[in-house]
């Protein structure tokens, strides 16, 4: 994929998770930082940060839970050290986080 198509792909990831995250009924605050990051802040003070990689054309999540690497695979955006695809995880990830079912899927 050239940088092009990441860019794309990347800002179409990046308002999609923003858009459902506006849908859900979740006690939660998100902010756009630049044109590469999406701070997701909780009530009890903690926060998951979103930001897309450009270097390793890559999207990048840190949560408490830790730090997730994705990759485009041709469909979705892959774990590069497990099977877990991104918007689930990240639904998980904020759920636990926000004590509430979130679901970006």
């Amino acid at each position: 994929m050239d940088d092009k198509q990441f860019d794309a792909l990347a800002e179409a990831t990046l308002a999609r998770i923003e858009s459902a995250l506006e849908a859900s009924d979740a006690d939660l605050d998100f902010e756009r930082i630049g044109d590469n990051i999406l701070e997701i802040a909780f009530t009890d003070g903690s926060q998951i940060v979103v930001n897309r990689h450009d270097a390793a054309q890559e999207m990048w999540i840190a949560a408490k839970a830790g730090g997730f690497h994705y990759r485009w695979n041709g469909s979705v955006w892959q774990d590069t050290r497990q099977d877990g695809e991104m918007m689930a995880a990240l639904s998980r990830l904020i759920s636990l986080q926000a004590k509430e079912n979130v679901s970006l899927l």
